[in-house]
């Protein structure tokens, strides 16, 4: 009984102490210069976490059970509940072209990079698999739902999350910038928003870069980032088979099936029919304030994911394969930026 309790509270204590970590996060993210930067919650959770990671360490004992809770559970009700930013109408409204280019930049970026990520650069394969993963479809997101499903190690998700972060940033500051100087002899609205939405990495990379445009290439340009979104479910049921052997260590591994990924589907396509599922019974003003909530709830989630997994760094383990990482995210940005603009003028 006693044992009992104190578990409990060691997980309450976790949970405050990474509470108290994302409260920070929401404040710097919420001042002028750095919303002007678009520097997310995520990322100055992630920041944080990092810095207060030998904090966490010397106070293991206690911390620990609410820590990891955070960096697992929330992180996958964030995941599912990341559904409500997508409906299928949106999908569907692009056309096949934005499809088949989403489609290509995910398989394709993904599997280059995780077959470069071991051979060339020298990493392994989990940590390959989340560079380009976090490349391929939705930045920070992707990469803590692979971390979830190939249950890697935390540093390995830190490092990923800081490549696509950075060559995300700059893939945002950059396009506007091309597209001033010549990109705009060379695509229309439409083509430059598929092609910011196709292969930009973050969310919050495609807003910022769309609006730097236009009104008409921002819509287009979120629309077709909204599919790769989606494209993240099949992954994530596809990666596991792919893990179940480790050839570095010869051994099987045990198969994970990521059942949060089925949820996060069954969300969009809630998303998608649940004003007229609801019509005439919840009005449309309430529904959409609660999914304005539940939106909030999923950010909520998600930096609490991404403070915890920043507790638990292992800064030497970090130093070690940031370099080749990072390389392997340099690759995969130049991928992007040239592939991308030739998958646009084809399909296009």
């Amino acid at each position: 009984m006693k044992e009992n309790k104190i578990s409990k509270l060691n997980n309450v204590n976790g949970i405050l102490f990474v509470g108290v970590i994302v409260f920070a996060s929401l404040y710097f993210a919420n001042l002028e210069f750095i919303k002007n930067l678009h520097v997310s919650a995520l990322l100055i959770g992630v920041i944080i976490g990092a810095l207060l990671s030998p904090v966490f360490r010397k106070s293991k004992s206690s911390l620990e059970a609410g820590v990891i809770f955070s960096a697992k559970k929330l992180l996958r009700f964030g995941i599912v509940l990341y559904g409500f930013n997508v409906t299928l109408n949106e999908i569907s409204s692009i056309g096949l072209p934005g499809f088949w280019i989403s489609l290509i930049v995910v398989i394709g970026v993904f599997s280059i990079g995780s077959y470069i990520g071991v051979k060339f650069f020298g990493l392994d394969k989990e940590t390959a698999m989340l560079v380009s993963g976090g490349s391929a479809i939705c930045g920070a997101a992707a990469v803590l739902a692979l971390e979830s499903s190939i249950k890697s190690e935390p540093y390995k998700g830190i490092v990923a999350v800081g490549t696509v972060v950075i060559f995300g940033l700059l893939a945002m500051f950059l396009y506007p910038i091309l597209y001033a100087l010549f990109l705009h002899n060379y695509l229309s609205d439409t083509q430059m928003g598929i092609y910011i939405g196709a292969t930009l990495h973050e969310v919050a990379n495609v807003v910022g870069a769309g609006d730097a445009i236009n009104q008409n290439a921002s819509s287009v340009a979120i629309t077709v980032k909204m599919i790769r979104v989606i494209l993240l479910v099949p992954l994530l049921l596809l990666v596991p088979y792919l893990m179940m052997h480790n050839h570095q260590a010869g051994r099987k591994k045990q198969l994970h099936i990521p059942w949060f990924a089925f949820m996060f589907l069954f969300v969009v396509v809630l998303n998608s029919y649940i004003y007229s599922l609801l019509d005439g019974i919840v009005a449309a003003e309430v529904i959409a304030k609660t999914i304005d909530v539940l939106k909030f709830i999923c950010s909520l989630s998600l930096i609490f994911a991404m403070s915890a997994l920043g507790l638990q760094i292992d800064l030497k383990k970090f130093a070690e394969s940031g370099g080749k990482a990072f390389g392997l995210a340099l690759v995969l940005f130049v991928l992007l930026l040239v592939g991308g603009f030739i998958l646009v003028k084809l399909f296009v």
